[in-house]
């Protein structure tokens, strides 16, 4: 090594013109790191500075490379994704889920519930709505789970305006927020620009999807290993707000004598749903018997008064962590409204395909 380089490397820059092309530090991007690694290794051998590029600029280049690997997914994401490619698509999802949701009302709960069940397995990737042998559609942690066919719906509407541009997985995405809107909740903003993946994957299904009868305990550890928190947690369970629950779910909470539930309330519930499986399994009950098709914040009243439908309902108001969340829900509906549509939009962007990763199904049901 030159003696003039073995004091400080700052000084083999000294007195050098940059030649053609250089790009110093501040300069970088990734679509030169070729040009820059030929250049740098060529300018300092010449000048016996080979250690300073060993210490200082591989360890530059290895960094790069890895952010351009972990970063870019969430950021190819935009609201304005198909504005060119299909700018009727939002509309045309939009027309075909207010028109579903106006058949029959508990079509909005099914969309929102397809939404969580998909982006807790694989990600948002649109693999709960691929058919086939062991499915996560045939799962039994997806039992009950319904309102594929809507999307299917919503799905050839877009193809018949832009074929093979919009994914099945965008598709859920934007169906879950107009869902929400058209029974009076929140709206955000989804931005676009998911995938489908070809696979699907039921032994996670049952191992990710929180069941009804989770402890709180058991619900926080479920969501905080997709990213999401107890307020989030809390927030998207007043989903429930809408919608159905079977027996089956509930069974074990209305024959408890244990169980911190409203006397008066599971006495009615018996009513519909007999001790004993299988009989009476597929009778539903509203998970919020107020309001049962409008979102509003009356699933949080109800937990107040120990009328949660499902244990995992009620674990959230029942002397613990999560009992001020729902306190404050109650007194203020807006922030349940608002703390809902944040904790929609981070769960809709849960490791997700983009750019090269992942297709666009024209089937949702089929891989190809």
């Amino acid at each position: 090594m030159n003696s003039h380089c073995t004091t400080t490397s700052v000084a083999c820059f000294e007195g050098h013109i940059r030649p053609q092309g250089w790009l110093w530090a501040g300069e970088i991007h990734m679509t030169h790191l070729s040009q820059i690694k030929q250049e740098t290794f060529f300018l300092f051998n010449n000048m016996g500075c080979y250690k300073y590029i060993e210490t200082i600029f591989i360890p530059i280049f290895i960094l790069l490379l890895s952010l351009n690997s972990v970063m870019p997914c969430k950021d190819q994401l935009s609201t304005t994704f198909y504005d060119k490619t299909c700018p009727k698509a939002l509309a045309t999802i939009k027309s075909s889920i207010r028109a579903a949701v106006s058949c029959n009302p508990r079509n909005a709960a099914l969309l929102i519930r397809l939404h969580f069940h998909d982006c807790f397995v694989q990600g948002c990737d649109a693999s709960l709505l691929l058919e086939g042998e062991g499915s996560e559609k045939r799962s039994p942690a997806n039992n009950g789970v319904l309102g594929y066919e809507i999307i299917d719906a919503a799905k050839a509407a877009v193809e018949r305006v832009c074929p093979g541009v919009v994914s099945c997985a965008d598709i859920l995405a934007v169906a879950a927020r107009d869902a929400s809107v058209a029974v009076k909740g929140p709206s955000w903003s989804v931005r676009l620009g998911r995938r489908d993946s070809t696979t699907f994957n039921a032994t996670q299904a049952a191992a990710d999807l929180p069941r009804g009868d989770f402890n709180l305990s058991r619900l926080i550890d479920n969501f905080q290993r997709k990213g999401l928190n107890a307020r989030e947690m809390v927030a998207l369970s007043g989903s429930h707000t809408i919608g159905l629950a079977r027996c089956v779910t509930f069974r074990a909470r209305i024959y408890n004598n244990a169980s911190n539930i409203d006397a008066a309330f599971a006495s009615s519930l018996r009513e519909n749903c007999p001790p004993t499986s299988p009989d009476g399994n597929n009778n539903t009950r509203p998970l919020d018997l107020m309001t049962p098709n409008r979102f509003d914040n009356n699933y949080f009243r109800n937990l107040v008064r120990s009328k949660g439908l499902l244990t995992s309902d009620q674990v959230l108001f029942n002397g613990d962590s999560t009992d001020s969340i729902v306190t404050e829900y109650v007194k203020n509906p807006a922030k349940f409204n608002s703390d809902f549509a944040a904790a929609m939009v981070k769960m809709g962007e849960i490791d997700l395909l983009t750019g090269a990763n992942g297709v666009i199904r024209t089937l949702c049901t089929t891989a190809s």
